[in-house]
């Protein structure tokens, strides 16, 4: 078992987020700056939030990238303001995969949603529900966010 305290552990698994970060904004065909060399917010090994350059306005965010032991996914940092914050970007990840989850419940799609895997959706929701429960509540703990 690895020793997350350990701040050479926590390195190497944050380098390994950063690199899982720009190949799924590759994969995805997203146009955009730099990536953070470092989380804006990170709880090693559950979770990892990448502010991502826009673009369009260098030097400002123009999206969250969230990764770890949960979907790797993104969203636009214009669904995060007021503020621009990894806080809030992590709700709005757990209110969307729960949005997702009240699609697929009355067989419905999400629009530019995919989970890449042979899971089925009834597979999938339980996790997702219980990640997007797990994002709420840390977002919820003020002692999680006292240094960001």
């Amino acid at each position: 078992m690895k020793d997350y305290d350990n701040p050479d552990t926590e390195e190497a698994w944050c380098n390994e987020q950063h690199i899982i970060a720009k190949d799924y904004l590759q994969s995805q065909g997203l146009n955009h700056g730099r990536i953070g060399e470092w989380p804006a917010w990170h709880i090693a090994p559950y979770v990892s939030v990448w502010a991502i350059e826009s673009n369009t306005q260098p030097e400002s965010i123009g999206w969250w990238v969230i990764s770890g032991d949960l979907p790797t996914d993104y969203i636009s940092a214009s669904d995060c303001v007021p503020p621009q914050h990894p806080r809030k970007a992590i709700r709005v990840f757990a209110s969307r995969w729960l949005e997702v989850i009240n699609a697929w419940r009355v067989g419905q799609e999400y629009e530019n949603f995919n989970i890449k895997g042979n899971s089925s959706k009834d597979e999938l929701a339980p996790l997702l529900s219980a990640r997007a429960q797990l994002l709420i509540k840390w977002a919820d703990d003020e002692s999680l966010w006292s240094a960001v």
